[in-house]
């Protein structure tokens, strides 16, 4: 599977509470189980003011649309990960 960037514009996604987050996270894991998990895998997502990044895992584009769509949550901007770097490739 590809791995890829979503950016998510959710106004107010930083102000949401513990409770709030669970509910969205298990929304987002229904619409998962229903496109199915070897088309598609949510890894983490990062809240930010007004945005989610969120670390996807799929078969293709239209894979990370479909969860977007069951799920309600946009998904603005898909990005497919090309490569990764950390302070370990330095050494």
């Amino acid at each position: 599977m590809q791995k890829y960037i979503i950016e998510r514009d959710i106004p107010g996604v930083d102000k949401l509470n513990g409770q709030e987050l669970k509910g969205a996270a298990q929304t987002s894991n229904a619409a998962l189980a229903q496109v199915g998990a070897d088309r598609v895998r949510w890894v983490e997502s990062f809240v930010t003011p007004d945005k989610t990044f969120c670390v996807y895992e799929a078969v293709d584009e239209e894979a990370i649309r479909e969860h977007a769509r069951l799920s309600g949550f946009p998904a603005n901007k898909i990005t497919p990960v090309g490569g990764m770097i950390s302070p370990a490739t330095a050494g």
